[in-house]
């Protein structure tokens, strides 16, 4: 039997952030096996720990529909039960990802334990599509835009598109056409879309988004997302900040509008070209097994 672990990540309240699945039984899966788990498990990511001859440990990252090659969540989760149980010491690791091999961290601070994730540079080019349209397909107007900011594709391992969004009341109204996505994303069709604004509700938050994947992921709408978060926090120094020299630290606030809060820091080096990094902390949820005959 493969245990299945659930720990949700961006939150110390089981059932808010967002949940990842785990997985550390890995070395005699298939990878059609691997896919059959995260399709039974249905969360938006499940996380296959492996060995790595290039890295401390390896993590591949699957969603219902797809392999992915890169996961925030997921490895926040993953990192978190590591050193829950004792897998995993304080100080800084390396993960092998399908992005690269990334410098991770674990801290101990009041308790609890602190995942940082470092991404893939920071990567963008413009949305040259239809504005309106792509307001539409989340269920908004070309009115509901903020034009003080730029529409753009951001990449820190997985490419998503940036929305700024005038207020946060627009948020509740949204309703994604998942399927229409592809048509009006021409230049990345697979890119997920992330609406956000600067009125938030927590304090010391600086960005409320939403997270809508990509059709081919077989995923609704993403709680907590770390990758994204990357994207926003280097986006937010470039575009909105009033120093974007300078080292920046954003906050992130998601999920509030579907009951899964969750808030996630990104550290923005004052380099552009350096890779920016993202900080959680998890929680578990619950287990159960699985057995890979019926798979």
């Amino acid at each position: 039997m493969i245990t299945l672990y659930r720990y949700d990540a961006f939150t110390d309240v089981p059932g808010n952030g967002n949940p990842a699945g785990v997985v550390l039984e890995t070395e005699n899966l298939s990878d059609a096996q691997m896919q059959a788990i995260a399709k039974k498990a249905a969360y938006s990511e499940t996380a296959f720990v492996l060995p790595s001859e290039k890295a401390d440990l390896r993590l591949r990252y699957f969603t219902p529909g797809a392999e992915v090659p890169l996961c925030g969540h997921a490895t926040v989760g993953s990192l978190y039960m590591l050193a829950e149980k004792g897998r995993l010491g304080e100080g800084g690791i390396l993960v092998e990802t399908g992005a690269g091999i990334m410098p991770m961290s674990v801290t101990r601070a009041n308790g609890r334990i602190r995942i940082g994730m470092t991404q893939a540079a920071y990567r963008e080019k413009p949305f040259r599509g239809d504005a309106a349209a792509l307001a539409e397909v989340i269920g908004l107007t070309r009115e509901d835009l903020d034009d003080r900011f730029p529409i753009v594709y951001g990449c820190t391992g997985l490419w998503t598109v940036a929305i700024p969004i005038l207020r946060r009341e627009s948020f509740s109204r949204m309703k994604p056409d998942h399927l229409r996505f592809p048509s009006i994303l021409r230049d990345e069709p697979y890119a997920s879309l992330h609406p956000f604004c600067l009125e938030t509700v927590y304090e010391g938050a600086m960005i409320h988004a939403r997270h809508f994947s990509s059709p081919r992921n077989n995923i609704g709408e993403d709680p907590v997302t770390g990758t994204a978060s990357g994207v926003m926090g280097a986006y937010y120094k470039r575009h909105i900040a009033s120093d974007p020299t300078r080292e920046l630290r954003v906050v992130s606030e998601q999920g509030l509008e579907i009951g899964k809060d969750g808030l996630v820091e990104t550290l923005v080096p004052a380099d552009p070209s350096a890779q920016v990094r993202i900080f959680g902390t998890a929680v578990f949820a619950e287990r159960y097994e699985v057995d890979p005959s019926t798979l």
